[in-house]
C-alpha cells in the first residue's frame, strides 16, 4: 500500500496543481530540490570547482543510484544533458557505412527518427521499420524476419513512445539481437521511473533516458547505459573530450575504459546531485510499487474517458503504460489543454508532427491531448480530470 500522504507532503507542487504531465516533466520531491539548491548555494560560497571537489563522493552517487535502477554497474553509466544527447552519442559511436541498415519501429520518438534520416542523407544508411501487430506494438516475428534477412547494423526501439501508452516488447527483441549479434539501442526516456527496467533482461547495448520525467529529477540531466560489449569493442562517440580520453602524444589519444568515454568534462553538478537524489527516491518507493500504482490510476482514468461518447482513446497494444492520448472532434487538443489548465490541471499535447507514422496509421491528422499520471496522484485528482473533460465535451 502506497503512502500518498507522505509523498504528497514531500512534493510542494501537489499543493498548487493537479499534475498529470509526468511524461513531460514531473514534480520534483523536496530532497531533489534541496540537493540542487544546496549545491548552488555552496558554489556561490566557495566556487564551482571547489564545491565539486568537496562533494565528489556525493556526485559519484549519481552513477551508483542510476546503475541500481538499471541493474548494472556504475562503470556502465554515463551522465549526459538529456535523452536526445545520450541517443546522439550512442549513434555517433557506430561506424556506419553506406548501405548499412537501421531497423526500427513505427512508434518512435520524433528526434530519433530525424537522427536516422540524417544518417540516411549523409552516409547512405537505410532506415527500415518493422511492421506492427494488428492490436498495436511492433511485431516480434517481423522484427525477427528482418534481422535475419537484412542483417542490420543497428536495431533501435523506443520502450514507451511519447505519443502513446504502448509498451514495446524490448526483452523479446533483445533476445533476437543477442542471438544474431546485432547492436541494440533502447530509448527508455518514458519508461525508467514508471516501470522496472533491467538492462540485463533487455540485453541492450545502449539505453538512453532523461531524469526529468517519471524519475522526478531536474531538467537538464540525462544518462546513457553502455554495455560491456560496446566498451570492449573500443566504441566511443565521434567527439571525445578529456573526460573520456587521455591525450597520449601529439597524434594519439587513449579512451578511458568505462562509459565515462561518452561524457563531457563539464557538468552541472547541482543537477547531477539532484538527479542522484531522484534516482534514490524512486528506488526507495520501489519500481514495482510505482508500476502497480500507475497501472491502477490509468485503468481508472481510461475507463472514465472511454465512457465519454465524444472521446477517442488512441493507445493500442497488449500492455499499456502511464501515458493516455485522446482525441475529440468537439474540441482541439489545445482547447482541451486550456480548459484543464483553467482548473489548474497540467497536461500536454502530442502533435501530429511528433508521431507522423503512428498518427497517419490511426487516421489522425491533428494533435492529441496527452495525460500522464504518476504514483503521487490521488484518485480524486483522476476523477477531477475526467469530470472536467466530460463537462467540456458532453
Amino acid at each position: 500500500m502506497i503512502d500518498l500522504s507522505f509523498f504528497r507532503a514531500d512534493t510542494p507542487g501537489t499543493q498548487q496543481v493537479v499534475h498529470v504531465n509526468n511524461a513531460g516533466a514531473s514534480l520534483m520531491p523536496q530532497p531533489v530540490i534541496n540537493a540542487i539548491t544546496n549545491h548552488i548555494a555552496l558554489e556561490a560560497e566557495i566556487g564551482g570547482y571547489e564545491a565539486a571537489e568537496l562533494r565528489k563522493e556525493a556526485i559519484h552517487d549519481f552513477y551508483t543510484a542510476t546503475a541500481e535502477l538499471l541493474a548494472t554497474t556504475p562503470d556502465n553509466i554515463a551522465g549526459t544533458a538529456n535523452a536526445t544527447d545520450s541517443y546522439a552519442r550512442a549513434l555517433s559511436s557506430i561506424p556506419f557505412e553506406r548501405g548499412d541498415v537501421i531497423l526500427t519501429t513505427i512508434n518512435d520518438y520524433v528526434s530519433n527518427q530525424i537522427a536516422f534520416l540524417s544518417l540516411q542523407q549523409r552516409f547512405g544508411v537505410k532506415v527500415v521499420r518493422a511492421a506492427d501487430e494488428p492490436k498495436g506494438g511492433v511485431s516480434v516475428d517481423d522484427m525477427a524476419e528482418k534481422i535475419k534477412s537484412l542483417r542490420p547494423r543497428l536495431v533501435a526501439v523506443t520502450h514507451v513512445p511519447t505519443n502513446s501508452g504502448l509498451i514495446q516488447p524490448v526483452e523479446a527483441i533483445g533476445q533476437l539481437c543477442q542471438t544474431h549479434d546485432v547492436l541494440y539501442l533502447v530509448d527508455a526516456c518514458q519508461s525508467v521511473g514508471q516501470l522496472p527496467v533491467d538492462v540485463t533482461a533487455i540485453r541492450c547495448d545502449f539505453l538512453t533516458a532523461t531524469c526529468r520525467k517519471y524519475l522526478r529529477g531536474p531538467r537538464g540531466m540525462g544518462f546513457l547505459y553502455v554495455s560491456d560489449k560496446v566498451l570492449e569493442r573500443g566504441m566511443a562517440p565521434l567527439f571525445v573530450d578529456l573526460r573520456g580520453s587521455t591525450w597520449e602524444s601529439a597524434d594519439a589519444f587513449a579512451l578511458v575504459p568505462t562509459a565515462a568515454r561518452f561524457e563531457d568534462w563539464e557538468f552541472p553538478h547541482a543537477l547531477v546531485l539532484g538527479a542522484a537524489e531522484a534516482h534514490w527516491y524512486a528506488l526507495k518507493v520501489g519500481l514495482d510499487t510505482i508500476a502497480r500504482r500507475n497501472a491502477e490510476l490509468c485503468r481508472n482514468l481510461r475507463a472514465q474517458l472511454d465512457a465519454i461518447p465524444t472521446v477517442r482513446l488512441l493507445d493500442e497494444g497488449e500492455r499499456l503504460a502511464s501515458i493516455i492520448t485522446l482525441f475529440s472532434e468537439r474540441k482541439t487538443a489545445a482547447e482541451l489543454r486550456a480548459a484543464l489548465q483553467a482548473e489548474r490541471i497540467n497536461t500536454s499535447i502530442s502533435t501530429h508532427g511528433a508521431a507522423i507514422l503512428d498518427y497517419d496509421r490511426k487516421g489522425m491528422k491533428t494533435a492529441a491531448l496527452r495525460i500522464s499520471p504518476h504514483y503521487f496522484n490521488t484518485d480524486d485528482e483522476i476523477d477531477r480530470v475526467a469530470d472536467t473533460l466530460k463537462r467540456v465535451l458532453v
